[in-house]
């Protein structure tokens, strides 16, 4: 009966206090609160002017007016009563109790503001796919995987770490009950792993707002790579022809299971282990060795070139060049060496450099520029290689024409007028001309031209032709009057004028003399009357005739000996002067060919010693002509010539400008009869 007075006297007491101006009241409220799974949880209520019946609700549901809260065995009411503390306490916190909590002074109709208690649960240490070592082939894109599985509230947050650095370059992904609930978290950490990853240690951590540290969980990588290979050479600056070893070292997972060396890209037979020993030469600088190792993940291959030192190869010579005067000429030639050679130009015959590199060029070239140039290159640094390459520049220009020296001739006998045509490109045409006429090539009248090529001059100076004007029968007019040779290319015309000489004429009896020249092999020379009655089986020779003779019988029958030709022709016994301009009866003397010579050789010579060329021509010709003299057997001996030198050139004849000959020395011809 008592306990069913309390209430009401409670009432009572608060109706006599609420009319003397003082209500119930809250003195704190219960706030929203946060609580970790397994902690203690409090919330917060006081009261004034009350001293009633308080009690908690839990989600609309009452606690119970006790402060022990039967039926709660983790929940309590806890402070001093008679001060209005009404705290509601549990412990420990479970998912439960995770609710919207409210404090009721249920007599003066009194109740707090909702207060949320959010319960949190700490992430479990989240679990990686195929840990704690996971295998993983080196240069294979790979996915590691880290998940978290429980109840974890908020959702936990995966992280990876690598030497305590955060990693990046990951998916997250999470998948949901099918209460709505969380199921589980993945995250997804995607890379490619290398040699250098063998042995790393990976760490994927979970954290949340319950557990800020979070927890982690490490794995150790084992990777499966092809080998690492280091090439190496010692020495790796070589001379040519020194010996070189090559070391090739390889690291691998599994181990290594084999070598192959090459060359250039070719194997080199032979070669299996390790270490490669060779001899350097040049071809090392530009075709490296390589390794290549193997083992069963793959293979892999490293190269290295040689530091060579060589001597320097030619590799393209100069080509040799045809310009017009005032075009620009170049040249090129390469070398090949190690270092790079030191490449310089110069002319033949000078020692000046003209200039360095691969190319030379000549800017506006003239006549003097025609020549021959050398590229040089210097030995290297172990002596060897080097050397020099020409290549000759022709300049074409006109035609320039050089009188040679031509012997002077007595009258209506033979003569000769020579000239030296230098032209590139070679003329058109090289022509003879007087004042009744002109010859360019064969025979008019007195008159018979001869056009032969000379070997060229020095230094490059062009092809060079002589034009030899004979003359069969001179006359007075041709002694006084001058001689035009002239010559014509593309690019111009020259010419110079030649003079005739004469030569004081030598006293000569009117008696036909038949004279056989020794030493001819000629059968076919013509014979003379005075031939047939001799009779004679010797091999003599051909007969020449001529219609005059300085052959004078003295008081005893001898031959007083005169020579007209001032011993050019040496007779023992009998001295004959030749008069070959004319055969019997002053008839026009054209040479037939030489059997002793090539088809076109011209007839007659006069070449000084100092043009050191072949002779093109002889002085006789089998069929020449014939002598005159009273004895028929006058000749005992003849030697034939054997070199004859090339033309002289006249007296005062301004030098050829690009032209240039050697100086041999030729001894004049002479004939012993």
């Amino acid at each position: 009966t008592f306990k069913m007075l309390v209430p009401a006297l409670l009432v009572l007491l608060f109706c006599l206090r609420g009319h003397a101006g003082l209500s119930p009241h809250f003195l704190q409220q219960p706030d929203d609160l946060v609580a970790l799974l397994g902690d203690e949880a409090r919330l917060p209520c006081a009261l004034g002017e009350y001293w009633g019946l308080v009690q908690w609700t839990k989600d609309g549901l009452a606690l119970g007016g006790e402060r022990d809260l039967p039926g709660w065995s983790r929940y309590w009411i806890s402070g001093n009563a008679a001060s209005g503390q009404h705290d509601l306490y549990i412990r420990p916190v479970e998912l439960e109790d995770q609710a919207s909590y409210e404090c009721q002074a249920t007599q003066a109709g009194l109740r707090s503001r909702p207060a949320q208690l959010h319960v949190l649960v700490p992430p479990e240490a989240p679990q990686v796919l195929g840990g704690p070592f996971v295998s993983l082939v080196a240069g294979i894109p790979a996915n590691l995987t880290c998940r978290s599985r429980g109840d974890a509230r908020p959702t936990p947050e995966l992280l990876w770490f690598r030497d305590g650095i955060r990693l990046d370059g990951t998916t997250f992904r999470q998948t949901l009950l099918k209460e709505g609930t969380t199921g589980s978290v993945e995250s997804i950490l995607s890379l490619t792993p290398s040699s250098h990853d063998d042995g790393a240690t990976l760490v994927c951590r979970a954290r949340s707002q319950a557990l800020p540290s979070g927890k982690d969980t490490a794995i150790t990588l084992s990777l499966q790579y092809p080998p690492v290979v280091t090439l190496s050479a010692e020495p790796q600056t070589v001379l040519e022809g020194e010996k070189v070893t090559f070391l090739c070292q390889a690291t691998a997972q599994p181990p290594v299971t084999g070598y192959r060396w090459a060359k250039g890209g070719s194997p080199v037979l032979g070669a299996r282990g390790p270490m490669l020993e060779v001899v350097a030469d040049a071809s090392f600088l530009t075709e490296p060795v390589s390794c290549e190792v193997s083992n069963a993940v793959g293979s892999a291959n490293r190269s290295t070139a040689l530091d060579v030192q060589f001597g320097p190869i030619l590799q393209a010579r100069p080509e040799p060049m045809s310009v017009d005067v005032g075009e620009d000429a170049s040249f090129s030639c390469a070398w090949r060496g190690n270092p790079l050679p030191r490449v310089t130009w110069t002319r033949s015959g000078d020692a000046q450099v003209l200039g360095s590199g691969t190319t030379l060029r000549l800017p506006s070239v003239g006549p003097e520029d025609a020549g021959d140039y050398i590229c040089r290159a210097e030995p290297g640094l172990s002596g060897l290689g080097g050397g020099a390459a020409e290549a000759r520049l022709t300049v074409n220009a006109p035609p320039v024409v050089t009188a040679l020296h031509s012997a002077p001739a007595f009258l209506r006998g033979p003569a000769r007028l020579q000239c030296l045509v230098f032209a590139s490109p070679a003329p058109d045409a090289v022509v003879w001309s007087w004042d009744e006429g002109f010859l360019e090539a064969g025979s008019q009248g007195r008159f018979l031209v001869e056009t032969f090529p000379v070997p060229e001059g020095r230094g490059g100076q062009g092809p060079a032709l002589i034009s030899v004007l004979h003359i069969s029968g001179t006359q007075e007019s041709d002694f006084s009057r001058g001689f035009n040779c002239s010559a014509r290319n593309r690019l111009g015309e020259g010419g110079t004028q030649v003079s005739l000489g004469r030569r004081a004429s030598a006293s000569f009896s009117k008696q036909k003399n038949l004279v056989r020249i020794p030493g001819s092999s000629d059968g076919s020379s013509s014979r003379g009357p005075e031939e047939e009655e001799t009779g004679s089986g010797e091999d003599r020779g051909p007969i020449v005739h001529t219609d005059h003779s300085d052959l004078v019988l003295d008081e005893e029958g001898a031959l007083e000996t005169k020579d007209p030709t001032n011993g050019y022709y040496k007779v023992r016994g009998v001295s004959v002067s030749l008069s070959l301009g004319e055969g019997p009866g002053g008839g026009l003397f054209l040479p037939p060919p030489s059997p002793l010579g090539h088809p076109g050789t011209p007839t007659f010579c006069d070449f000084n010693p100092h043009l050191g060329m072949v002779p093109p021509c002889r002085l006789y010709r089998a069929r020449a002509g014939y002598l005159t003299t009273p004895h028929p057997r006058a000749f005992t001996s003849y030697s034939k010539p054997t070199s004859i030198g090339p033309p002289d050139l006249a007296p005062r004849t301004p030098p050829f400008p690009y032209a240039a000959f050697p100086i041999p020395s030729h001894p004049r011809l002479q004939t012993h009869v």
